[in-house]
């Protein structure tokens, strides 16, 4: 497969450019990479005392489960995922706008770049995890040993973000509305998506607009591994991870098709 082994071929320079990309987001700062780990911890620390101790918010339905903190550590699951998911889709229309040197460049394969950005933000995804994970052993004193397949969880949704980071990159050299108009579309999709509340609180005659929310099914999934202790629905998980992978080539097709345009453009 071309997509596969384009990326393969280019391994070595996509992992330098993510490492160009995560060390000079906090180039010239003092604490510089530290800042990676900072930052979720404070998120996390806010997320706890705002809604644990001003108001004293509980996940209903969690059962006897439902301690001062598990309002923050389940937010901040969910906000794991839609971060990583936003963070990608917003970038992606000016990644060739920011870019314009690289076009120049015939050698250059374009199509990376938003394997890039995928991989920086997966770089601070997972710091997050690790604080989340360390946060919930703090709180609870234990770990669920189901935390081991929040890989296999994120996958699909790492798929998916990536195809739709293809499209949208194209599509923002011929359309520059495209870059205002997605971060309208994420800030939708993050209150029709249980971020901040269970899915059990919406009413059924809504619940199937929030379960066609690409976000729906991996917060609830990453929930279930990382906080309940329960194992991934693996049916969904496999289905989602094909629609997935068929929504990533048809985005790396249409990237690969517009691509001889964008000079022209620019």
């Amino acid at each position: 497969m071309a997509l596969g082994k384009g990326l393969w071929r280019n391994r070595q320079l996509i992992v330098q450019m993510i490492k160009r990309e995560v060390v000079g987001r906090y180039k010239g700062s003092v604490m510089g990479l530290a800042w990676s780990f900072f930052n979720p911890v404070f998120m996390l620390v806010v997320y706890t005392f705002v809604f644990s101790k001003i108001f004293k918010s509980r996940w209903g339905g969690a059962g006897g489960d439902d301690s001062k903190t598990q309002f923050a550590v389940l937010l901040f699951v969910g906000m794991i995922v839609l971060s990583l998911f936003s963070e990608v889709l917003n970038r992606a229309p000016g990644l060739i706008l920011s870019n314009v040197n690289y076009v120049k460049k015939v050698v250059f394969p374009l199509e990376i770049l938003p394997v890039i950005a995928m991989g920086a933000a997966l770089f601070h995804s997972l710091i997050s995890l690790a604080v989340l994970l360390a946060a919930f052993a703090l709180f609870n004193g234990y770990l669920h040993w189901t935390a081991v397949f929040i890989p296999l969880v994120l996958l699909p949704l790492v798929i998916l973000t990536t195809g739709l980071a293809w499209m949208l990159a194209s599509l923002g050299v011929f359309l520059r509305d495209v870059g205002q108009t997605i971060g309208i579309v994420t800030t939708v999709l993050m209150f029709l998506s249980p971020v901040f509340y269970p899915l059990a609180a919406v009413p059924s005659g809504f619940r199937p607009i929030i379960m066609a929310n690409p976000l729906t099914f991996i917060i609830e999934q990453a929930r279930e591994v990382l906080v309940w202790g329960h194992l991934p629905d693996w049916m969904s998980l496999g289905a989602y991870t094909l629609a997935a992978i068929a929504i990533a080539w048809a985005g790396y097709a249409w990237f690969q098709k517009t691509r001889k345009g964008f000079a022209d453009v620019l």
